[in-house]
């Protein structure tokens, strides 16, 4: 009987860019192969018999594995390169989708308090190069410094408005800012007006994983939800619950919704707290993309 021993062999190859497919992993939503040419190094790992007793030729199946150098996490699966790309990819290439169509015009993204206006603003803004503004750090600003929570104790809610609305008067002047609006900013009808100007996005979280987020972090910065003494999650929840009661038809004036529990579905997240801000981030570019895009198509027609 003849003894076989394994031997392996392994090289880098380049190989184009166009031939990797992406697949989805965890919360990304991905579904469109790679649009520039640029190759992708790759390490391939070759694994075959050879017998000790003859040194004829003889024919062997190949056991190939690639996998992308500097590409942690990534695998290429047969000769159709099948790959999981990371997430900073896919928001840069969406990010390079949607410039045309986008020109320079503001986003304003909007939401109940918590739903991560702010963070995922800031990722938006480095994606798309554009600058990033937080309407409730402008407020403060011009009320010289003073905390959103203290200039609701002393000068009331109705003040605070008004300063929102001249600071989204003002953005509304501007271009290529990404600006995260208070979760009260759409209860005014002149507010819409100014944010129409650009592309408005809600960021749409369930109420109960909102509840869990503020419940964690505290409500002490949250002027609106000031409660005495008992369960933190219950009395915020409950708050939230009549606060979205009054805005929920506000909201759905926004030019595109993301909804955290339609991904979370998509791709297969139990928790829409688990999902990442990046993932957010690129679902909110797809649907800025497909609002822009039908609203050229209607001005085509």
């Amino acid at each position: 009987m003849e003894a076989r021993v394994a031997q392996t062999l392994q090289f880098s190859a380049w190989i184009p860019s166009e031939k990797v497919v992406r697949r989805p992993s965890g919360s990304v939503p991905v579904s469109r192969t790679l649009k520039d040419q640029r190759k992708l190094q790759v390490i391939v790992s070759a694994r075959f018999p050879t017998s000790k007793a003859s040194d004829r030729p003889r024919n062997a199946a190949l056991e190939v594995s690639c996998s992308y150098k500097n590409f942690p996490g990534s695998v290429v699966e047969s000769e159709n390169y099948n790959a999981s790309i990371d997430e900073a990819l896919l928001l840069k290439n969406k990010s390079e989708e949607i410039g045309p169509y986008l020109n320079g015009r503001c986003i304003y993204l909007v939401g109940m308090m918590g739903s991560g206006k702010t963070t995922i603003g800031k990722i938006l803004s480095k994606a798309l190069e554009y600058s990033f503004s937080d309407c409730d750090t402008l407020v403060e600003q011009e009320a010289g410094g003073i905390a959103v929570a203290d200039i609701f104790k002393l000068h009331g809610e109705g003040f605070f408005r008004d300063r929102e609305t001249e600071v989204l008067r003002k953005l509304s002047l501007m271009h290529r800012f990404v600006v995260s609006t208070g979760g009260g900013a759409v209860i005014r009808p002149i507010n819409w007006k100014y944010m129409h100007k650009g592309v408005s996005v809600w960021l749409d979280v369930p109420l109960e994983a909102l509840a869990q987020r503020i419940a964690t972090v505290g409500t002490g910065s949250r002027p609106l939800l000031h409660h005495d003494s008992g369960d933190v999650y219950t009395k915020t929840f409950m708050r939230l619950s009549s606060l979205f009661e009054e805005r929920s038809e506000a909201y759905g004036n926004a030019s595109a919704r993301v909804s955290l529990e339609n991904i979370a579905t998509k791709f297969g997240e139990i928790d829409v707290l688990d999902i990442t801000p990046t993932a957010i981030a690129i679902e909110a570019l797809e649907q800025i993309l497909n609002f822009l895009k039908k609203k050229e198509g209607n001005f085509l027609k």
